[in-house]
């Protein structure tokens, strides 16, 4: 709907307001200072008393241009002129009606403009009636909730009939802001400014409820504290008069005495105490104060001075050691090497110890035995996927959350500042973003520095070199260089069938017993039965698999006792597939017979050693060489130098130079699933291809292992006692072994080396005369088989 103008007003005089806003029926008085007003206001007073109200954009502005005025404004009539000393005129002014400027006229003395006056509307309809009612409404809530405006406003609004009268007057009463009041002024349609001014009101309303409830809780607040404060004077008073201390400085003086008797070094109690002083002058309700008690907490339950009496018997630390563990005698005699010296050095530093082994050959629990023969507190610290530096060193007390590394929380947790303290899995460490954990540990394991080891979160200097530290790891290639140069390296290998015998017997067996609640007389394993859990049920260095079999086997004892009220269970070589299944694996896996193409090698896992085939064949071809079996880029190179050694002396073995150009060679590793890598298959495949080509089978009962040069050389390569134990439980009883490691024999228990034959070689050659047998001659070693059957 558009309103038009009812007349023009012609050269009619301009007053700028600043900062005010005059509606039509308003009734205010105006006081002019600035020379154009008056002049303009002296104008109209000569005329017909009217002038046009028009209001400033900017109230700052003394000298307002054509574009620093509002177009929209109100004719006013002056209904009284007053003048003040100092040359300032009061006026009064009523408002008339809504007009627009459509032309300002040039004059030096006021302003002048041509001005469109807009008729107010009378017309009252159902919607404008509502809206009406709608905003009186508003209006008489707003008063009630607002206190700036009196309650009298509420009658003169009642009262009035008239729409456009009454949303001017609503208008005028509202303390709304100038820009406001001026689209309040510039909505000519009724229906519009009605709106308008609804619209209004009701965010002043949501405005006023939120003041509202702010200060409900803002005095809330205060009230609470000012009760507290009351009451917390109140208490003191009651204390002064019955004599009794203040809590707070109670808890400072008790733990001052904490700190004197802790006996800490010079500086962790410098530091202590200067907290404790902050503490003191800190407010009891202060975050930080909090922080404060926790690292006062921490610096007090840490043992600073306690330590416990080393129990250096010999004799009883070897009886310990033997009771809980079988064989493992290098590292018994470290142990007692290490109790010896104690009892001629008193100040000794701890050593550094690593256990190096597969999993379940005893690591863990023999870090236990030592600390239980040496009568000290034990601790452990697992550090597989540690990969944050503050886990060793703790945080900085600037992080939410703070707290001592995982070395300071051991030494909390031993009580004592010489406990023996297992790091388990050193070689399972990462790093990543924030930061590298072995590089932290570099200074708790060094003796030369964990005895002024520096933790975040303590800011203190704190000794470790009382400590006895354990570590352990799966395989040695794993640990960061800088942490393996500070340890003593000691290797636990698999162990031999013998052993894991006894162990089963002395120690897993009654332990499981004990834990499925059956006794001797219930349970009764026999010795080949035990034997056969070992043999075909497990495969591995340690005993951990041996002993879920013998828990299963306790389990389903305990089924039949208790279901079939069996008063006794058997369990010999013959039933024991009745507990544990179908065997796992076989048992003496050596070849049978002698056959062309198939050599025995002996490999090292992470688990223990184990048993290899290699499988050569030749085909119509061009000289190639095929691969396969999952082989690693190490074990392929060594196929290659395997290859080239066979290709160079083909005249001195007796074989055609001429077969290499039209027959492909193809080498094959079972257990193709299976990634096989290292150089230590070198011999065994060279063999098995010297086989092929000469037609010549490769002795049944005869295991090799060792890395081969394009001369054909061969060079020593590790884990001989791990390997020889796996020809052994494979009931191979020949060995071929590099020359260089005689040495590694000594460490193949008695058991084993008497019942193996070892061949040490040098070259290839030594190697091929040991393994390949004539064909009349194995043709002729099968006939006597025969002829003895």
């Amino acid at each position: 709907m558009k309103i038009k103008a009812s007349n023009v007003r012609k050269g009619i005089p301009l007053l700028p307001l600043r900062g005010v806003l005059v509606f039509p029926y308003m009734v205010i008085h105006l006081d002019v200072g600035r020379e154009k007003s008056i002049s303009a206001i002296d104008e109209a007073m000569l005329t017909d008393r009217e002038i046009l109200l028009v209001m400033q954009k900017d109230a700052q502005t003394d000298e307002p241009a054509v574009e620093d005025i509002y177009h929209t404004g109100t004719i006013a009539e002056i209904k009284q002129l007053l003048k003040l000393p100092g040359g300032t005129i009061r006026v009064l002014v009523e408002g008339k009606a809504r007009a627009r400027i459509i032309n300002f006229i040039e004059n030096e003395d006021y302003l002048q403009v041509d001005a469109e006056e807009y008729p107010e509307e009378t017309t009252i309809n159902p919607e404008v009636e509502a809206l009406m009612r709608t905003l009186v409404d508003k209006f008489e809530n707003y008063v009630k909730v607002s206190k700036k405006i009196p309650p009298e406003a509420v009658v003169s609004v009642v009262t009035v009939d008239e729409p456009n009268r009454l949303a001017d007057v609503v208008a005028a009463h509202l303390t709304l802001k100038p820009n406001d009041k001026q689209l309040v002024l510039e909505k000519l349609v009724i229906t519009d400014r009605l709106e308008f001014l609804c619209e209004i009101i009701t965010k002043e309303m949501e405005i006023l409820e939120l003041e509202r409830k702010i200060n409900m809780r803002v005095r809330k607040q205060m009230e609470k504290t000012q009760k507290e404060y009351y009451l917390r004077e109140q208490m003191k008073a009651i204390q002064k008069e019955l004599g009794e201390k203040d809590d707070l400085k109670a808890e400072t003086e008790e733990l001052k005495e904490k700190i004197e008797k802790a006996r800490m070094p010079k500086e962790a109690k410098e530091k202590a105490l200067k907290e404790l002083d902050r503490l003191e002058k800190m407010p009891p309700m202060v975050a930080e104060a909090t922080v404060v008690r926790n690292y006062l907490d921490w610096m007090l339950s840490i043992p600073w001075h306690k330590q416990t009496k080393d129990r250096l018997d010999i004799n009883r630390a070897q009886a310990i050691l033997d009771e809980d563990h079988y064989g493992l005698e290098k590292v018994k005699d470290r142990i007692i090497e290490y109790l010896a010296i104690r009892q001629l050095a008193k100040k000794m530093k701890g050593p550094i110890i690593c256990f190096v082994g597969p999993p379940g050959v005893g690591k863990t629990s023999l870090a236990k035995s030592i600390a239980r023969a040496l009568q000290r507190n034990f601790v452990r610290m697992s550090l597989g996927g540690v990969r944050d530096e503050a886990e060793i060193r703790g945080h900085r007390r600037t992080y939410v959350g703070a707290m001592p590394g995982r070395i300071v929380q051991g030494m909390k947790q031993a009580g004592t500042k010489n406990p023996v303290f297992l790091l388990d899995e050193i070689d399972k460490m990462s790093m990543d973003f924030r930061g590298d954990p072995s590089a932290a540990l570099l200074e708790v394991l060094d003796p030369e520095q964990n005895s002024t080891f520096s933790d975040h979160y303590i800011e203190a200097a704190y000794d470790l070199s009382k400590v006895m530290f354990i570590t352990t790891a799966n395989v040695q290639y794993n640990i960061p260089r800088p942490l393996l140069d500070r340890m003593e390296i000691i290797y636990i290998s698999g162990y031999t069938e013998e052993e894991k015998h006894k162990i089963a017997s002395i120690y897993l067996l009654p332990k499981q017993l004990k834990e499925h609640g059956l006794t001797e007389q219930q349970l009764d394993i026999s010795e080949n039965g035990l034997r056969r859990v070992i043999r075909e049920y497990t495969r591995e260095a340690g005993v951990r698999n041996l002993e879920r079999e013998i828990a299963t086997i306790c389990r389903k004892t305990a089924r039949d006792i208790v279901a079939k009220k069996e008063e006794s269970v058997k369990v010999t070589a013959q039933n024991v597939e009745k507990y544990l299944g179908v065997p796992r694996y076989r048992y003496g896996i050596a070849e049978k017979e002698s056959e062309v193409g198939v050599s025995t090698g002996l490999a090292w896992t992470e688990t223990g050693g184990d048993v290899l085939f290699v499988e050569t064949t030749l085909y119509k071809g061009k000289g190639n060489l095929m691969l396969t079996g999952k082989l690693g880029d190490v074990m392929k190179e060594s196929a290659y130098a395997a290859f080239s050694y066979i290709k160079s002396r083909a005249e001195k073995l007796g074989l055609d130079p001429t077969q290499f150009e039209s027959q492909d060679i193809h080498i094959h590793v079972p257990e193709g699933a299976i990634p096989k890598d290292g150089p230590s298959a070198g011999i065994t495949i060279a063999t098995a291809m010297a086989s092929t080509l000469s037609n010549k089978p490769v002795l049944k009962d005869l295991a090799m292992t060792g890395e081969i040069t394009l001369r054909g050389r061969v060079l020593p390569v590790g884990g001989i006692k791990e390997k020889v134990i796996a020809a052994h439980r494979a009931g191979i009883r020949k060995v071929v072994l590099p020359k260089e490691n005689e040495k590694n024999l000594e460490d193949v228990p008695q058991s084993v080396k008497r019942r193996m034959d070892f061949h040490l070689v040098g070259h290839m050659d030594e190697v091929l005369s040991l393994a390949l047998l004539e064909a009349s001659t194995e043709k002729a070693a099968k006939e006597g088989e025969n002829e003895g059957k």
